[in-house]
């Protein structure tokens, strides 16, 4: 997929748990785990902004575009 979450750079950044994060953005840890991973097809907008102001972020912050051999074909 040729956007890439980068949850897990931020939350090295902050100094924060994949578990304080789910707490505090009312995830459960297998959810931030999935995003984490890359394993998610979407975001809910609301989930991002609530990890933006948890994280003090920027969306762009946590995606970042990177064109594959599928992007190609649009």
């Amino acid at each position: 997929m040729p956007v890439v979450v980068e949850l897990d750079v931020m939350l090295a950044r902050r100094k924060m748990r994949s578990k304080e994060l789910a707490q505090r953005i009312d995830l459960t840890e297998q959810q931030v785990s999935q995003l984490k991973s890359g394993k998610v097809r979407g975001m809910r907008f609301d989930t991002l902004s609530r990890i933006c102001d948890v994280l003090q972020c920027q969306p762009g912050d946590l995606l970042r575009y990177e064109p594959g051999p599928e992007a190609e074909g649009d």
